[in-house]
């Protein structure tokens, strides 16, 4: 079985009022659509189609910088935003159609859902393979499902198709189970269910979500796995950016935690998933790690201390301190109230003293 994968980009998140594009917003240290990408991780794919629009080279940029390898990234501009089922048609441009049989598996996701779990990923795959769908929607039951689309399900539990907000009737408006946007398809059926799509909805575009009634009136099985609604959160504004940010920072404390790391107190302590820590470390409250940090075994951090792109060795001790791309040397004291330019070091087994600024490199 081969997976690839595309992670829908294009989008110009107008809510987000900001100059940069939506999908490179930060979250934890990452852009928000390399958590997207990180998420596919189980799956190994082929290849990750990562279709781009608005800032389509910031977005190019930043992925072929920040992408792992075993992502096998490529790139497909959507020159005109004409709906999600265009977006995936532009996606599929980037897969050559005679290197797929129907045994290939293509999951199409969006890239504004940085609390995407991996596990939740593979589950999504494994359940279509093994139940032999066509397709398989990841869903998520909503307290408040206004705006989402809702799953509307046949008497014997499959997917019958996917009402979108704007579209649905009231009864169907009372249904709880949303889609995600998240899905796994059959390579082979996907290419001609998007090829039938229509614009007669009250958007006028391609919505991706009626490939599902496509692929049903074809007569093909249509499944669904369901995933807690905060993980399949999408992200379009600063509120649920912030909110983002605070569950995954939740989640990278508690890995650090249950890995070695003391942390007085977890709510006062920030680590971007790009960091580095060692075992028996301590963080003392208001600790901010960011970038490509690494801390070495035993070292004590803060209180009140940001340290980016920093090394921090073996036993030492940093406090009071702000540093940008500094070393400190193993069993060093720094601080209080020190400050650390980009390319300063300090010496292993040094004591800085109060109120220090070492020298630039």
């Amino acid at each position: 079985m081969s997976v690839s994968a595309i992670v829908l980009a294009a989008g110009e998140g107008t809510r987000m009022r900001s100059s940069r594009p939506k999908p490179l917003h930060l979250i934890c240290g990452r852009a928000m659509v390399l958590h997207v990408i990180h998420a596919l991780e189980l799956l190994a794919p082929e290849r990750t189609a990562v279709v781009v629009g608005h800032g389509a080279e910031q977005v190019t940029k930043k992925v072929q910088q920040m992408a792992p390898a075993w992502a096998n990234v490529a790139f497909v501009e959507q020159m005109q935003q004409n709906g999600t089922g265009d977006a995936a048609a532009t996606g599929m441009t980037a897969f050559p159609g005679d290197d797929y049989d129907e045994e290939s598996t293509i999951v199409v996701l969006p890239g504004d859902t940085p609390l995407l779990r991996a596990e939740t990923m593979r589950e999504l795959v494994e359940t279509h393979v093994e139940c032999g769908n066509a397709a398989t929607l990841l869903t998520s039951l909503k307290d408040d499902p206004t705006g989402y689309g809702r799953v509307i399900r046949k008497a014997d539990g499959q997917a019958d198709r996917i009402v979108e907000h704007r579209d649905a009737a009231p009864e169907e408006l009372d249904v709880n189970e949303v889609c995600t946007s998240i899905y796994a398809f059959r390579r082979d059926l996907l290419g001609p269910a998007l090829r039938k799509l229509t614009t007669d909805n009250a958007q006028g575009e391609l919505y991706l979500t009626d490939v599902i009634s496509v692929l049903g009136a074809m007569g093909h099985r249509i499944g669904c796995v369901q995933a807690p609604a905060g993980e399949t959160q999408g992200v379009n504004d600063r509120w649920q950016l912030a909110l983002a940010e605070r569950e995954l920072r939740a989640r990278t404390n508690r890995a650090w935690l249950l890995n070695g790391v003391t942390m007085l107190d977890p709510r006062q302590t920030f680590v971007d998933v790009t960091v580095d820590i060692g075992q028996d470390v301590t963080l003392y409250p208001g600790t901010i790690l960011q970038g490509s940090t690494v801390v070495g075994d035993r070292a004590e951090i803060g209180p009140d201390t940001r340290l980016v792109d920093c090394a921090v060795g073996t036993g030492a001790v940093v406090e009071h301190t702000v540093g940008h791309d500094a070393e400190v040397g193993p069993d060093a004291i720094v601080g209080p109230y020190a400050h650390l330019p980009s390319g300063s070091s300090v010496a292993a087994d040094s004591t800085t003293g109060a109120f220090y600024t070492a020298p630039a490199g």
